[in-house]
């Protein structure tokens, strides 16, 4: 497991809308979420684009589920827990601004 570990205590809240989305459109399963924020390394990215500006502002980070399918999850922390906004398997893009920013430096 990675040194850069989270608070297991925080609560995931998966809305019916996203629950939805995740199934119907992403072909992701709650389940994967879960693992993946148990999996994840690294360091949380914000997403700074004004049309995804939010209060607080949103997440994200990539990282494998147990079956190591890499995802990239996306979500805000709110007064009550983790509130999950989309999770879908991420792009070249993506991938290459989680390996430049997200990941631990080595060294």
């Amino acid at each position: 497991m990675c040194s850069v570990c989270r608070d297991r205590n925080m609560k995931l809240h998966v809305s019916a809308d996203v629950r939805r989305k995740l199934a119907n459109k992403h072909h992701v399963q709650v389940k994967e979420v879960h693992e993946c924020f148990e999996n994840r390394c690294g360091k949380d990215l914000f997403d700074m684009r004004a049309r995804h500006r939010t209060d607080p502002l949103t997440r994200w980070f990539l990282a494998p589920t147990n079956h190591r399918r890499l995802l990239k999850i996306v979500f805000a922390p709110t007064p009550y827990g983790i509130e999950v906004k989309t999770a879908y398997a991420p792009n070249p893009e993506e991938v290459r601004i989680w390996n430049k920013y997200g990941l631990p430096k080595k060294g």
